[in-house]
């Protein structure tokens, strides 16, 4: 008779934390001032007003949107911010930079909102694997969240976690 292979993982006290689950379900977009600009350069006030009236909006409702530049271009201070003025009435949360540094601005609000203390003294896995864009920097962030209350975390997947820290005992 063949011997029960038991899930050791499955019924272990290990709690497994994955960024993955905190990751924004709403669509993730970015504009490109570029486009707007003379020759992907040259910011004239006029037009680039003009061309930010005329845009349809409408197309970020309830997105997270980074503003960005593709280009060289040397911008005013006020360009990104008057993009946001037309943005804010219909994004859910607005970024300068790249994705990631919208995804990372993402994280630490999340991050921020979540009691940590359902992870007291006990053994955590940060999960490393993922099938979403999770910057590396929201990690950075996590493990900071979770050692203050963490037994002891490893990273990775329970098969082939990495230990990464383990408290102190306390005398």
């Amino acid at each position: 008779m063949a011997e029960e292979i038991i899930n050791k993982v499955a019924n272990s006290v290990l709690e497994v934390f994955d960024l993955e689950d905190y990751f924004p379900k709403q669509p993730i977009l970015s504009i490109d001032v570029s486009n707007w600009l003379v020759e992907g350069f040259l910011l004239k006030e006029k037009e680039f007003r003009e061309s930010l009236k005329n845009h349809d909006w409408s197309q970020y409702k309830d997105a997270l949107v980074s503003i960005y530049c593709s280009t060289d271009a040397i911008l005013p201070a006020w360009t990104f911010a008057l993009v946001t003025v037309y943005l804010q009435p219909f994004a859910s949360k607005i970024s300068s930079g790249t994705k990631n540094d919208l995804l990372l601005s993402y994280y630490q609000d999340t991050l921020n909102q979540i009691d940590f203390s359902k992870y007291n003294q006990k053994p955590l896995i940060l999960k490393g694997c993922s099938n979403k864009p999770v910057p590396q920097e929201a990690y950075v962030l996590a493990i900071q969240k979770l050692i203050p209350f963490a037994k002891s975390i490893m990273f990775g997947e329970a098969c082939s976690a990495v230990p990464l820290y383990k408290s102190i005992k306390k005398q």
